[in-house]
């Protein structure tokens, strides 16, 4: 509900806190809608706001991101998710506006709707501005590659929720994709992997899943595997302006001891052989 947000920006010294925290209450909000929509039968949770949900990462993010892996299961109208989620936040007390896009990149189709919450950061004290927005945008990709790992988990963060996802082989085979074929790769990718291979208990990636996502956006690099993902991942992070990715990242970061330790040389020392 809206007072509930408005009562944590009000507990919240930090302004930049502050606001991090108001923008994963409405994520939750919003996972509460689509679960009650029955988007979440096709829909597998990704990225790092699943990262951040289900394992607890230390940072904050601002997307949804989403594979559609069972497509014949329930047919996602994307219309229908959007106004029921406008609907539901509505009746919190909200203002707010949406907006459907689709993108074609490769061979990849990603629909993605634009939430959007005008004025309420000025209502919360988080702006001078009346025409402020606070945005979540999620991101559905419909034609996701072969190969993922599914399992559900039930989460409570501001509600109950029952969350399918990629298991932990497939997130972390998404990240690598994304720092290997993003053109600038995000201070928040590399902070990610920095929080996947710091952990000797997480599994090694879901080869089958990286490489079909690989060939699907024209990798022309080689097939990876158990003996050479480590190198070619660590030559690509070697070759990263790490300035840009630490203003990419300080923004969404929490106090916490992993926090503290990430950088370039402790990444690539991590992705040593």
């Amino acid at each position: 509900m809206k007072e509930q947000l408005l009562d944590i920006v009000r507990d919240t010294r930090d302004p930049l806190l502050a606001g991090n925290l108001a923008r994963e209450y409405l994520q939750a909000r919003i996972l509460l809608a689509l679960q009650q929509a029955g988007a979440m039968i096709p829909l597998a949770f990704q990225g790092g706001t699943a990262l951040r949900f289900l394992f607890g990462l230390p940072r904050f993010s601002e997307d949804l991101g989403f594979a559609l892996e069972r497509p014949g299961r329930s047919p996602l109208e994307l219309a229908q998710v959007e106004d029921r989620i406008r609907v539901q936040l509505e009746r919190e007390g909200y203002e707010v506006l949406t907006r459907r896009k689709t993108e074609r990149v490769v061979e990849r189709v990603v629909e993605s709707l634009l939430v959007s919450f005008p004025g309420l950061p000025h209502e919360a004290g988080l702006s001078p501005h009346e025409s402020q927005r606070l945005n979540i945008r999620i991101n559905v990709d419909t034609h996701p590659p072969q190969g993922a790992g599914l399992t559900t988990t039930v989460v409570r963060r501001h509600a109950v929720l029952n969350l399918q996802h990629y298991d932990r082989p497939s997130l972390l085979a998404g990240k690598l994709h994304a720092i290997l074929q993003r053109s600038w790769p995000k201070g928040r990718d590399l902070f990610d992997l920095f929080w996947y291979v710091g952990d000797p208990m997480w599994p090694e990636p879901n080869l089958e899943l990286l490489n079909n996502a690989l060939n699907q956006t024209g990798w022309a690099g080689p097939v990876l595997d158990q003996g050479n993902w480590k190198p070619v991942i660590r030559e690509r992070v070697a070759s990263i302006d790490w300035g840009a990715a630490e203003r990419d990242i300080t923004p969404f970061l929490e106090p916490d001891p992993a926090t503290a330790l990430f950088g370039k040389e402790n990444l690539l020392k991590l992705l040593e052989p």
